[in-house]
């Protein structure tokens, strides 16, 4: 096999983009009146290769998010993972659940009772507690997973009754629009994340507002988000395979 040649000119412009968007997301919480130490970001390794994701994890970076399995378990051993939080942010298939429960400190996807009882199902077989966050599909697209806001607080109490689970939060993704329109988003969400937490159901800790990415992190952080899921503006564009 063909040894890997990292570009060194792609490892120097990504520190650089760590570096500047870890500021843009600190002024940004400032904007907003807020603690620049509640807003975490997350480096989204999707398609990145380790050679890359490890200069900015040497920085401080401490929070990574992966979209698929395979690729994580492929990659994990290869990066510098000491002190560093692993979420997983895309669709979960249930048949794939046995193989990332026990890998990552948070599954962020959860969308359905039958996910979500697969989790706890392949948690307790490890003798565990699975950290999760529910997805909400706040523009109502067919394209996108996640609940309704209106079958939310059903499914969250449906889900807190399983053993090896613990909601920590919501996760959603708007549709492509503008800033404006985004906040609108975003604030709906965070509406519902407060009145949740305001109900304190048992089991339930809404404790995180994952919402934001490359292109509208800022609108995100006004309106509520503390996890900033970026990946393309810290790693550039996306190469699939």
């Amino acid at each position: 096999m063909e040894r890997f040649i990292p570009d060194e000119n792609r490892i120097k412009s990504t520190v650089e983009n760590y570096r500047r968007i870890n500021e843009q997301v600190k002024e940004t919480a400032v904007k907003a009146g807020r603690d620049p130490q509640d807003v975490r970001l997350m480096c989204v390794t999707k398609t990145v290769e380790a050679e890359y994701i490890n200069p900015v994890l040497d920085l401080g970076a401490d929070l990574i998010g992966e979209n698929r399995v395979q690729e994580y378990v492929g990659k994990m051993d290869a990066l510098h993972l000491d002190g560093v939080e692993k979420h997983l942010i895309g669709h979960l298939q249930t048949n794939k659940v046995k193989q990332i429960v026990g890998k990552v400190d948070m599954i962020e996807s959860v969308d359905s009772l039958k996910l979500a009882k697969e989790i706890s199902k392949q948690s307790e077989k490890i003798g565990t507690v699975t950290n999760i966050l529910v997805e909400v599909n706040v523009g109502k697209e067919e394209s996108k997973s996640g609940i309704f806001i209106e079958g939310l607080e059903e499914l969250l109490c449906e889900i807190a009754q399983l053993s090896a689970i613990k909601v920590k939060g919501l996760m959603t993704i708007p549709p492509i629009c503008d800033e404006n329109e985004a906040r609108q988003y975003f604030s709906l969400i965070h509406k519902s994340f407060v009145d949740i937490k305001d109900k304190k159901i048992d089991n339930i800790d809404m404790d995180i507002l994952s919402m934001g990415m490359s292109g509208d992190f800022e609108a995100a952080i006004l309106e509520g988000s503390n996890i900033v899921r970026v990946g393309s503006a810290i790693f550039g564009a996306r190469k699939y395979f």
